[in-house]
C-alpha cells in the first residue's frame, strides 16, 4: 500500500514543497530539520505526507493531484489541528505532469490558531530565494532520495532554492551543488506535493508556488534535477473566484474531484487506499 502511495503522491516529481527534502551531501543533515512553527499555516493530508497551505481561516490551497483522498468529510491536519474538509475544488484544466495542478479545499470550520499565508500576486518571481518545507522523502544530492516518505515518518525539513524561471503557470527550480548552491540548498522528495515555495517578511508568509512535479533521471533528488511548482500569481483570479464567487461561478470554473486519477489509483482501489493513509 505504501508503494501505491509513493506512486500517487511522489511520482510527479516532487520536491514538493520543500519537501522532506533532499539535501546537500556536504552539509550537516540536522541543519535542515524543521517544525510546524517554521511555517504555521502548513497543512498535511495523509500520514505519509502531501501538503497544502492555509490562505484564509477556511481555505487551503494545494496541488490538485494531492487531493485524491480529500473529499467532503475527510480529516486533514492544519497547523497541527484536525479539521474536516467541507468541499473540494480542483482546476478543470489540470493535466497530470503538465500544468494547472492546483486545487482549493474549503474547511468545515475556520482555523484561527495561526495567521494564514498570503498569496504572492506579483510576477517578478525569477531570481527570488524561497523556502521549501515538507515531510516527504529525503537523501542527498549525490545519491538522490534514499529514504521514502513512509520511512521518513513525518519528520519535517526545510531547504532553500532559487526561482530559475517563472513562465505561465509554472515556477522552475534546479538542485545545484558546490559554489552554485545556496548554503542550505535542497529539492523535494516524494510525498511533499502541494507544499509551499514561500518567502517570509517578519511574521508574514507569502506563497509563490505549490509543489507539483519534478523532472529527473533514474533517481529522484539528484543534483541537476528540476522541479516545478504551480505559480500562484498565475491563478490568483481563479483562487479569488472560487473562494468569493457565487455557487454558479464555482460550478463553472472548478470540479469537485479529480478529472484524472494518478497512476496506480482507480475508483475501485481508492476507498482502501484512503482508509490506509488518511489522518486518523
Amino acid at each position: 500500500m505504501k508503494k501505491v502511495l509513493w506512486t500517487l503522491i511522489g511520482w510527479v516529481g516532487i520536491a514538493m514543497a520543500s519537501n522532506a527534502i533532499v539535501i546537500r551531501h556536504d552539509v550537516e543533515k540536522e541543519t535542515y530539520l524543521a517544525s510546524w512553527e517554521d511555517f504555521p499555516p502548513l497543512a498535511q493530508f495523509y500520514v505519509d505526507g502531501a501538503h497544502g497551505i492555509l490562505i484564509s481561516p477556511r481555505w487551503i490551497v494545494t496541488a490538485a493531484h494531492t487531493t485524491f483522498c480529500t473529499p467532503p468529510g475527510a480529516t486533514i491536519l492544519v497547523a497541527g489541528e484536525k479539521v474536516q474538509v467541507k468541499r473540494r475544488f480542483t482546476h478543470p484544466d489540470h493535466r497530470p505532469g503538465v500544468s494547472h495542478d492546483i486545487a482549493l479545499l474549503e474547511l468545515e470550520r475556520p482555523v484561527t490558531s495561526v495567521t494564514p499565508a498570503n498569496i504572492y500576486k506579483d510576477t517578478d518571481e525569477t531570481g527570488k530565494v524561497v523556502t521549501f518545507i515538507g515531510a516527504g522523502g529525503t537523501g542527498t544530492g549525490i545519491a538522490g532520495q534514499t529514504i521514502d516518505n513512509a520511512k521518513n515518518n513525518g519528520v519535517l525539513r526545510k531547504a532553500y532554492n532559487t526561482v530559475q524561471r517563472a513562465d505561465g503557470a509554472l515556477l522552475q527550480f534546479v538542485f545545484n551543488q558546490g559554489d552554485e548552491a545556496l548554503p542550505l540548498e535542497g529539492i523535494g522528495g516524494g510525498g511533499d506535493s502541494g507544499g509551499p515555495a514561500y518567502i517570509q517578511h517578519g511574521d508574514e508568509f507569502w506563497v509563490l508556488g505549490v509543489s507539483s512535479r519534478g523532472e529527473f533521471g533514474s533517481t529522484i533528488g539528484k543534483y541537476g534535477n528540476r522541479e516545478y511548482y504551480s505559480r500562484v500569481s498565475y491563478f490568483t483570479h481563479w483562487i479569488d473566484r472560487v473562494m468569493n464567487g457565487t455557487e454558479q461561478e464555482r460550478r463553472n470554473i472548478a470540479l469537485p474531484e479529480l478529472k484524472y486519477l494518478m497512476a496506480g489509483l482507480s475508483k475501485e482501489t481508492l476507498p482502501e487506499i484512503c482508509a490506509d493513509i488518511g489522518i486518523k
